[in-house]
């Protein structure tokens, strides 16, 4: 890939202020609350159970919270008509959504997995109010399955592209590329609800996510 202006951010700074607004009440641990639930599932081999008759109503809150919180129910966002219970289809389409969907980062995008993460992002759109929104749709898979950046207005303007599209995936490869060692290292552990570290990381593409969206918002 041809080097793109991007690439010479520092991720450090941004990082570490995107951090420092992190705490177990603020907006952002809902990212860690929703991201915790969907992973805990596929790692114990339990997602059939987010569609359980005692599982799906959880499972709509936790992602219905997590949109909310990052603002995909405000102004005239389709979601705000409607309840929690409007994304079960979408909770159906996580548990039916292939393994590659669950292993992705950044490290690993090639046509196949970029294809995948396309693919997935179509058939999202179809069932979800307002799923027309590649801010939507990319933060729907940032929330459950960490695989891609939420391109929402201050990522766009921060890494400059137009949205979530194909060519904006490889240029995210690209910075990462570039910058590895720092973005691996920046992979804190999220944490939990009740504001313990947890064992689990963020993956690159949130680390990624913190840089440009704090970029954009300066």
């Amino acid at each position: 890939m041809t080097k793109f202006v991007n690439n010479l951010i520092d991720p450090v700074p941004n990082v570490q202020t995107f951090m420092s607004h992190r705490n177990a009440n603020a907006r952002y641990a809902s990212y860690d609350h929703c991201f915790n639930y969907f992973q805990e599932h596929w790692e114990s081999g339990q997602t059939a159970s987010l569609v359980s008759k005692s599982g799906m109503q959880m499972s709509c809150l936790h992602l219905g919270y997590y949109l909310a919180s990052w603002g995909m129910f405000r102004g005239k966002a389709a979601l705000l008509q409607h309840s929690s219970r409007a994304l079960l289809p979408a909770v159906k389409l996580i548990v039916e959504a292939p393994a590659i969907m669950w292993t992705t980062d950044v490290v690993d995008y090639d046509e196949n997995r970029i294809n995948a993460i396309l693919d997935f992002k179509n058939a999202l759109s179809a069932v979800v109010p307002g799923g027309q929104s590649g801010t939507l749709t990319s933060k729907f898979m940032l929330g459950v399955f960490g695989c891609v950046p939420a391109f929402d207005r201050y990522f766009c303007k921060g890494f400059n592209v137009s949205g979530f599209r194909r060519k904006a995936l490889w240029e995210v490869h690209d910075y990462y590329s570039t910058h590895k060692k720092s973005i691996d290292k920046h992979r804190d552990y999220t944490i939990s609800f009740d504001g313990q570290k947890t064992k689990r990381r963020y993956t690159q593409a949130k680390v990624i996510d913190m840089i440009f969206f704090i970029e954009g918002s300066k």
